[in-house]
């Protein structure tokens, strides 16, 4: 399934599957969705244009080099919040990172595709609409939250545009339809727009990203050590931070005593080196969670190491277990060449093993390594959203289907209103800490089960009963066509889709709603509501709750 994940949310048609499921009669348009290779098909001068224009456009067989400096005009925002831009006097199309709309540029070609290209931002001729100052130091080079320049409003009606257009182009739903607008439901914003993440993961790092600007400075090797974000496009380089917004205070307090603190020749620390495999800091993980009795933040810190040394880390957990609100310092030991933050073995150095949240009236534990929605706060709104499309009678009569369930908090929201849930994960850990949770919370009617529901048998469903409600959360390729069949023969009365990439949650509807004719596939479901979610401000990403019922 992983095959089926897209390489830009704007590209309808850069995946095969994808691009024979495009209506030949879309409109092409430079919006959130399209494509670069469509808008530029569509809107390039053929030879008669060329032969009767002033002579200022340039020819249909216009393609800039690599390397070559152009004038941009951003028009609209794309995956992963890179501006689609059009040469000027040309149709032809150009992603330029950082672009945003309105906005006049200097950009430099650094990739040449097939019927586009794509930029870096050199410098701006006249500033895009919307514009805001970007109130974190870090903005302009680091890739975590892009479009903090651009007002809230604006990253509100672009992300909203992205869905619709998607639902049109790739879900196969008109617009002209009268009940459309009635589907479609207003992105709901967040009320947070900074400090909002419960987690954040640095990288230590043996070479230091720096700006253009900073490359005169001489710096020696301790200072060329970083702690941070990777910068965009580099897995070896690393932006050093102080401090993020999008973090909470606490975890920026414990952010700025490593960083004072784990230089110091003294400590003996240092950076894991992904060239060498030679080092031993490889990645500090910051969680925030509540005390289920006080309300108040907890923190967990995570250490992640090349080795178990635990005297080495002795003087930095000194430091930090003395803020208040760190109950937990944990050391994650990877051995592997991998750059993954999940280690081999787990070891408690300070406090407790865990941190607790609390969600929907439910308390959660929280290990270095579980998953959980990153945003609290909005995940608040969103599983409310989720309860009212599952629209359980409350009367204890009704079984849950919980497919992608994680760490079962959807289901252990929907079970105090139903008769039973079953969910389904293909995570061993995230099946443990469901069920650590259900006994936690004293709930008795959920079953979690690991399982790859990509590779489903003829024999799924034989373990529980008929659902009157499916709730799906699949990760970003959405679910595989063998789900599709399932629930398609399946034919539960609601189906509460939940999804954290609008182009496959499209593709998805489509195939549910009109099912699919190379297949010989008849849908059989009528979607009644679409919601877009903005879960994670000054980012491109977007969640989307789906309502659908049996035709």
């Amino acid at each position: 399934m992983r095959a089926h994940s897209l390489r830009h949310l704007t590209a309808a048609t850069t995946c095969p599957w994808l691009l024979k499921r495009r209506s030949s009669s879309c409109v092409a348009s430079l919006s959130f969705t399209q494509h670069p290779e469509q808008e530029q098909d569509q809107t390039k001068p053929n030879k008669t244009n060329n032969n009767s224009n002033d002579g200022n456009s340039k020819p249909s067989s216009y393609f800039p080099k690599r390397g070559q400096e152009l004038e941009l005009v951003c028009e609209s925002l794309a995956f992963k919040g890179k501006g689609v831009c059009k040469v000027a006097d040309t149709g032809f199309v150009v992603l330029c990172d950082r672009a945003l709309p309105g906005e006049k540029l200097i950009g430099r070609i650094t990739r040449k595709k097939d019927n586009y290209a794509e930029a870096t931002k050199l410098k701006t001729i006249s500033p895009h609409l919307d514009s805001v100052d970007a109130p974190c130091e870090y903005a302009s080079y680091c890739g975590g939250c892009k479009t903090q320049n651009l007002s809230y409003e604006a990253q509100l009606r672009a992300k909203e545009q992205q869905v619709h257009e998607l639902i049109i182009h790739v879900g196969k739903f008109s617009d002209k339809d009268p009940e459309f607008f009635n589907i479609m439901k207003p992105i709901v914003p967040c009320d947070i727009q900074f400090h909002y993440r419960n987690k954040m993961e640095f990288s230590f790092g043996s070479k230091t990203w720096l700006p253009k600007e900073s490359f005169q400075e001489k710096v020696d090797r301790k200072e060329n050590y970083a702690l941070g974000l990777h910068a965009p496009g580099f897995f070896d380089k690393v932006l050093n931070v102080e401090k993020c917004l999008l973090q909470s205070e606490p975890a920026d307090m414990v952010l700025a005593a490593v960083q004072d603190n784990w230089r110091d020749p003294q400590l003996g620390l240092s950076p894991y080196d992904v060239h060498s495999h030679v080092g031993y800091l490889r990645h500090l993980m910051l969680r925030t969670g509540r005390d289920v009795k006080t309300g108040l933040p907890e923190l967990m810190v995570n250490f992640v190491t090349s080795s178990y040394k635990p005297e080495l880390l002795e003087p930095l957990v000194e430091k930090i277990s003395s803020i208040r609100e760190v109950v937990s310092i944990m050391n994650n030991v990877n051995t592997s060449v991998g750059n993954t933050s999940v280690g081999e073995e787990e070891h408690t150095l300070y406090g407790k093993s865990t941190i607790t949240e609390i969600l929907r009236g439910l308390t959660f534990e929280i290990s270095a390594n579980s998953f959980f929605q990153t945003n609290t706060h909005q995940a608040e709104v969103l599983y409310k959203l989720i309860e009212d499309c599952a629209g359980l009678r409350g009367d204890g009569s009704e079984i849950v289907l919980d497919l992608f369930c994680g760490t079962g908090t959807i289901g252990l929201t929907l079970a105090r209103r139903a008769k039973h849930v079953y969910g389904y994960e293909v995570v061993p850990q995230a099946v443990s800490d469901a069920r650590r949770n259900a006994k936690l919370n004293g709930i008795s009617n959920a079953t979690f089960v690991q399982g790859d529901l990509n590779k489903i048998s003829e024999n799924f469903g034989n373990d529980f009963p008929k659902p009157d409600i499916v709730i799906s959360d699949p990760n970003r390729p959405g679910m595989h066509m063998k789900l599709i069949k399932f629930l398609l023969k399946l034919k539960a009365p609601r189906i509460v889709y939940v999804s954290c990439n609008p182009a496959t949650c499209a593709r998805d509807l489509d195939y549910l709603y009109h099912g699919v004719i190379e297949k010989n596939i008849k849908g059989c479901y009528k979607l009644k509501s679409l919601q877009p979610v903005d879960m994670f401000p000054h980012t491109p990403h977007i969640e989307c709750v789906c309502l659908l019922e049996l035709s």
